[in-house]
């Protein structure tokens, strides 16, 4: 079940999440995965962005990604949250066969309250999320503005989109108004 609002946020770390899908029907691949996290009993969906066309990289012989992020507050670790994140991955139907491949879904811890850390596991703040407009346009939606990063990323964020270094579009305007909404048009 859905939690609509969680009794208070003592003991809750805010986090953000990438999202991205550029395999089968990536809008409601991308909705599926944020019901998904919002399901969870410890994590609460604060806000997520509107939905990015963008251009691959790295491996650029493949179809064009959606892509998102969304703003989250948790009871669960980092690790917990990413062995979260990549079970919804697996349930849909992610797999894993080319380094920057086609997938159908794909969720990245971008951050973790202030934490920095470097396991051999997971590193945050994700280490290449400032160099990626795929990531930094759908995070600057997210992002308030007394956020330590905020200027940074939106600063690079326009940088991206003004030179055109990768393209990117909006694709569709999201609304979350609850864990419980869905997307809206």
């Amino acid at each position: 079940m859905v939690q609509l609002f969680p009794p208070d946020f003592a003991g809750f770390i805010e986090a953000y999440i990438a999202l991205g899908s550029n395999i089968g029907d990536r809008g409601d691949t991308l909705q599926r995965a944020i019901e998904q996290v919002a399901a969870r009993e410890d994590i609460f969906v604060e806000r997520v962005s509107h939905v990015y066309e963008t251009d691959p990289v790295g491996y650029t012989d493949q179809p064009a990604f959606l892509n998102m992020a969304a703003a989250v507050k948790t009871r669960l670790g980092p690790e917990e949250l990413l062995d979260t994140l990549l079970a919804i991955e697996q349930q849909l139907g992610r797999v894993r066969l080319v380094h920057w491949g086609p997938r159908t879904i794909d969720l990245d811890l971008l951050m973790y309250g202030d934490i920095s850390q470097v396991t051999e596991r997971l590193t945050i703040p994700h280490p290449r999320m400032m160099e990626r407009a795929f990531v930094l346009v759908p995070l600057r939606d997210v992002l308030t503005e007394t956020h330590p990063l905020h200027a940074a990323v939106a600063e690079s964020a326009n940088l991206a989109c003004r030179d055109g270094k990768e393209g990117i579009t909006r694709w569709k305007t999201t609304n979350w108004h609850s864990a419980s909404a869905h997307f809206e048009s």
